[in-house]
């Protein structure tokens, strides 16, 4: 049974229709990324797993279980959580205290606490008592997923985490999806950076238009047929 699955997905905001019946899975253990350009239903996909966005409970599968009609606190109850683009800290909370937001919807023990956030990124104990939004972009965005982590999610839904960051920043918060994957917690990762998706990823996805255009795995995906699928024309 595989962990996650999304059966025929659509979404809409209002009349207006951004997902048209998308399937994708995501087995126990597994880091899929899910790749297009902007505009290509990524981040409405990842709300609808979440269950910011609702949908036919049939449409989206965890664990056995039709979650589709789920709003986001039964969602991550039930063992997922979502890093959301744009990292959306309380700018009101310190660093520790914004971690402490991901206690409230914690699923059962697990590994993440909040000394354990802290060995993962060490510089977010070190300022653990500064306000969220006095840090650096990719402290925030650091702080952004260990709050999703200290729920102890099975399941973590990272939507585009390295957007607007500098490359030695990217370079160590994706030096954190090892440790991540280690402690039990499969991942969905959407990104525009094609490369850093297909470093991270046993499986990519790509979407157009709201549609899955391509499925596989890095080691068996051209570069040809990546760009097809991503920009819609031939090479």
């Amino acid at each position: 049974m595989s962990l996650l699955s999304t059966h025929g997905l659509t979404a809409h905001y209002g009349d207006f229709q951004a997902l048209f019946g998308v399937d994708i899975r995501v087995e126990p253990g597994e880091a899929v990324a899910i790749i297009g350009a902007n505009g290509a239903g990524k981040t409405t996909l990842m709300r609808s797993i979440a269950g910011v966005l609702r949908s036919a409970p049939g449409e989206v599968v965890f664990r056995g279980r039709e979650i589709g009609a789920l709003d986001a606190a039964a969602v991550m109850g039930a063992g997922l959580a979502m890093v959301p683009e744009g990292r959306r800290l309380f700018p009101s909370l310190s660093v520790e205290e914004n971690l402490q937001i991901g206690c409230y919807g914690r699923k059962a023990p697990g590994p993440w606490s909040l000394d354990a956030i802290y060995d993962l990124f060490p510089i977010l104990g070190e300022r653990r008592h500064a306000p969220g939004t006095a840090l650096s972009g990719g402290q925030q965005q650091m702080v952004a997923i260990g709050r999703a982590l200290i729920s102890n999610p099975d399941l973590l839904l990272c939507d585009e985490i390295s957007l607007g960051l500098a490359p030695v920043v990217i370079r160590d918060i994706y030096a954190a999806v090892p440790r991540i994957r280690e402690a039990g917690a499969s991942l969905v990762v959407v990104e525009q950076d094609i490369g850093q998706a297909l470093k991270v990823a046993d499986r990519v996805y790509c979407m157009m238009e709201g549609r899955v255009t391509l499925e596989g795995t890095p080691d068996t995906l051209s570069r040809e047929a990546i760009h097809d699928a991503y920009f819609g024309v031939s090479a």
